[in-house]
């Protein structure tokens, strides 16, 4: 069971950070901060800079913490909300990620769960240090605090008028 938790969560964890590293620089087929923050806009996002700055932050911190076994609860609730916002812009097209569905981001979002309710396994920092095993609570209050955050940032971060403004923008680039 170790192992294949161990397995799990690096994958996941690794996964989920380096999607964070594509937001924010040129590694991993990444585009730049300008590419994060022109993404962003183009899904109908507010904020600019400073938003994609925090979802690759986010993406990149969780994404450690999980595949570390490092604070797992907290690291999975956050790993939740980053990719419920992924799976949100998604929605709309679906479920199959052949069409850009949101198959992945929830696919990631169940792994981040089980992480919560299994905890890290042996193979992890939280079990070095000591707290291998976490109240159930803790971790039902992630998987319910980590999807609302990410629906909760979507709802706050979104621009009502994202397709008239992806033009504006493109007309003064011009």
């Amino acid at each position: 069971m170790n192992a294949g938790l161990l397995v799990l969560r690096l994958v996941a964890g690794l996964l989920i950070a380096g999607h964070g590293v594509q937001k924010v620089s040129f590694r991993l087929g990444g585009n730049g901060l300008a590419g994060g923050t022109e993404e962003f806009r183009r899904d109908g996002f507010r904020g600019g800079v400073l938003t994609a700055l925090v979802a690759g932050a986010s993406q990149i911190g969780s994404g450690l913490f999980l595949a570390l076994g490092l604070l797992t609860p907290l690291a999975a609730m956050a790993a939740m909300g980053v990719m419920t916002v992924a799976g949100s812009v998604k929605w709309h097209k679906g479920l199959w990620v052949q069409n850009d569905g949101y198959e992945y981001p929830l696919f990631l979002v169940a792994v981040s769960a089980v992480l919560a309710l299994t905890g890290p396994g042996r193979w992890s920092v939280d079990h070095a240090l000591g707290i291998s095993s976490w109240p159930v609570w803790v971790a039902v209050a992630a998987i319910v605090l980590g999807p609302a955050s990410g629906l909760l940032t979507r709802v706050v971060l979104h621009r009502p008028d994202a397709g008239t403004e992806g033009v504006r923008h493109a007309h003064v680039a011009d």
